[in-house]
């Protein structure tokens, strides 16, 4: 029995919004059948339309508080990173205890959670974060990040029509026919191509930017007209199909074209990440401002910091009349959907990391090592220590 003797533990999510959950009953489930006790915090899979006798029974122990869960559990798994719990005035990550584990979204490479980085190398805590799972065949279903790309793309898109103060097609009225809106994607990964998508459905004119020639291609089967900003690809490519960080010479480059277009449009869709490091700016404030009054702005890329300079993480801000929406918790706003593709992505993760009631930690493996932030007391997260300017 793989997970024998093992205690994993599932608080409930204190983001604000947040309605996601990291185990469902059929995957709790799957853990008892190997061997897991498994502690589920009251009511975590309530905002999934899961309840707690949902979780009970098929096996697991209901506790009252967090404190509890992170107590008795020698892995803990979570959808969004540790954060300061208001209700126990106490942080997540000091309940937590020396030579835990930690399975989440921790996105290290984020200026806003350095902080919190720190503190779980100070506790010992050892950790992995989903948004760093490689691009390859055999860690598909662990993907969890292309899973919530997903659901994040569609939702985005939903919140930025909800923001616009015009139709998104073309509407003929008595009066005279009012134009359809113009939407920029900007990244066209699996989040951009779902916006896209959505974009298209609901009768918008879709352009998209991408370095990738991919992603371009993908982006024009799906109806966008492209707008080349001409980096070479063997500077914009990396390993697994996914974008490079750009030297600052390009990245000036691709930033000067997209100014040139900018003010056209009405929405603009920001997916754009590099894996594992800070998200590039790519929209800066003068080119906010000089946007139409009313366009709408997206940041899905926010948790990887963001590529608009004046987008304010979690939060919904205008800016000279343009709305910026960096709302850190997109996925958890569609949770039936998402909760149902994150509960089996975990799972997937932790059967693959566990060998004989063991979590074994080889540096020689591909999807360990992309996914290991903290070990011991050392942080070991390549773009974690690039993004805090500390070298191995």
């Amino acid at each position: 029995m793989k997970f024998k003797g093992l205690t994993i533990g599932v608080p409930k999510e204190i983001m604000e919004g947040e309605n996601r959950v990291a185990a469902i009953p059929e995957t709790v489930s799957k853990m008892i059948d190997e061997g897991a006790r498994v502690i589920i915090q009251s009511e975590a899979g309530r905002g999934s339309h899961f309840d707690d006798i949902d979780y009970k029974q098929v096996g697991a122990e209901i506790v009252e508080n967090a404190e509890q869960v992170y107590q008795n559990s020698d892995i803990i798994l979570k959808v969004k990173e540790p954060l300061f719990n208001k209700e126990l005035n106490k942080h997540e990550v000091d309940m937590m205890k020396k030579g835990q584990y930690l399975i989440t979204f921790l996105h290290p490479a984020s200026p806003e959670n350095h902080t919190m980085i720190k503190k779980l190398a100070e506790k010992g805590v050892i950790s992995f974060t989903l948004d760093s799972i490689p691009r390859i065949s055999k860690a598909q279903q662990m993907d969890a990040l292309t899973s919530m790309s997903t659901v994040a793309g569609y939702k985005g898109f939903l919140m930025a029509a909800n923001y616009l103060p015009k139709f998104i097609p073309l509407i003929t009225t008595a009066v005279g026919t009012i134009k359809p809106a113009n939407v920029l994607v900007i990244g066209t990964g699996v989040a951009g191509l779902q916006a896209l998508a959505t974009a298209k459905r609901l009768g918008a004119i879709v352009y998209a930017i991408d370095v990738r020639s991919d992603a371009r291609e993908q982006a024009q089967s799906l109806g966008a007209k492209i707008i080349d900003v001409g980096i070479p690809e063997e500077i914009a490519v990396g390993s697994g199909g996914y974008a490079k960080k750009l030297p600052d010479e390009w990245l000036d480059k691709e930033r000067s074209i997209i100014k040139e277009h900018i003010s056209n449009f009405d929405i603009i869709i920001l997916t754009a990440l590099v894996p594992g490091k800070v998200a590039p700016i790519l929209i800066t404030r003068d080119m906010v401002e000089s946007l139409k009054g009313g366009s709408v702005i997206v940041d899905i890329s926010i948790d990887q910091g963001g590529n608009c300079e004046l987008t304010e993480p979690g939060k919904i801000v205008k800016k000279n009349g343009i709305t910026i929406i960096g709302t850190k918790n997109i996925p958890g706003m569609l949770p039936l959907s998402s909760t149902w593709l994150f509960s089996k992505n975990i799972y997937n993760f932790l059967s693959y990391i566990i060998q004989d009631s063991k979590i074994n930690i080889y540096r020689e493996d591909e999807i360990i090592t992309s996914t290991l932030v903290t070990d011991g007391n050392k942080i070991v997260h390549p773009g974690a220590l690039e993004a805090m300017g500390i070298y191995k």
